[in-house]
């Protein structure tokens, strides 16, 4: 009978599909938005795209290399960094503070806390963080055809008009990648065929949030207030392509509900109370730091434990 056995440890159901493979993928589905930003806005954005990718993979092999780790830039997750960064940046900033947050978002997001699968929050969305504090000026700062201006969303917290067309489509100032939703939900569809991710996070995310705004945003059921709202701001980007992040999303079923409502109810929190038109980036990053405590209370029980009882008191007559 032992002969008839074989006892490992787990995963028992294995995947042909490995990390390398699966950053492949979502290279390729953020092939559009990239050539539409750089399209958009011209060279400066494909050398900060680059510079972004180029920095971040250099960062993990000298770091790799100075604790005397084994390289990973073959699984392609540094790559990914880089390029999810590059395409959040506006493309006026300048090259040097690319290059420091790239810097940030590999050594102080993801290989300080161990490396890929062991980083608490999305290291792209963490460096972005780290850039918006540090340089306000230059990452709020957004140009269109070499006119500055203000960002859909922002010319929306303020009760001007916008075009919507023009945000589905991506003439509109903003990030080097957030600006074209359509490009955003092709890769998106490419991501789901593959099987890459599915639709529960994104889908509760951006319900969740249009529920909110719907309650809140004080204009109703208004579709192009609506629509503004969910082209804008990178929402599209972060729900596809940042909040399904494998380390740092949940798990379990029920876990991914409540971490899309947590997305969709923060986010809205911030654009509609907060002084920022944006909010994605860091709607985010608060939801990972609550993955955790939501995959400890949304965990299955394992088959045949029970809750402990509490023994019944005996009446004093009995």
């Amino acid at each position: 009978m032992s002969d008839l056995l074989k006892v490992s440890s787990s995963p028992h159901v294995r995947a042909k599909d490995d990390t390398s493979r699966i950053m492949l993928y979502v290279i390729l589905a953020l092939l559009p938005t990239t050539i539409f930003g750089i399209v958009n806005f011209g060279l400066k954005a494909l050398l900060l795209v680059c510079v972004c990718i180029a920095t971040c993979v250099a960062s993990e092999y000298l770091f790799e290399k100075a604790v005397g780790k084994k390289s990973t830039i073959k699984d392609l997750s540094a790559v990914v960094t880089g390029l999810l960064l590059g395409l959040n940046l506006p493309y006026t900033v300048p090259v040097w503070q690319a290059i420091l947050g790239s810097i940030f978002a590999i050594v102080v997001v993801k290989m300080l806390f161990g490396g890929l699968g062991q980083n608490f929050m999305n290291p792209a969305l963490g460096g972005r963080a780290f850039m918006v504090i540090s340089f306000a000026a230059t990452m709020t700062h957004f140009e269109y055809d070499g006119v500055s201006g203000a960002t859909p969303l922002q010319l929306l917290k303020s009760g001007e008009m916008v075009n919507t067309f023009d945000m589905l489509i991506g003439r509109t100032a903003g990030t080097i990648g957030e600006t074209s939703a359509l490009c955003i939900l092709i890769g998106a569809i490419i991501l789901i065929l593959l099987g890459v991710i599915d639709l529960v996070i994104p889908g509760v995310y951006i319900l969740s949030f249009v529920i909110f705004i719907t309650l809140f945003g004080g204009h109703g059921l208004d579709s192009t207030y609506i629509v503004a709202h969910l082209c804008g701001g990178g929402l599209m980007l972060g729900a596809f392509f940042m909040a399904t992040d494998y380390v740092t999303s949940p798990i379990t079923p029920l876990g991914k509900v409540i971490f899309g409502i947590c997305l969709g109810v923060l986010t809205g929190l911030f654009r509609i109370f907060g002084n920022s038109a944006e909010g994605v980036s860091f709607a985010i990053i608060f939801s990972n730091l609550l993955v955790p405590l939501i995959e400890r209370v949304t965990v299955p029980r394992a088959f045949g434990i029970v809750k402990e009882q509490k023994p019944k008191e005996v009446k004093a007559n009995e």
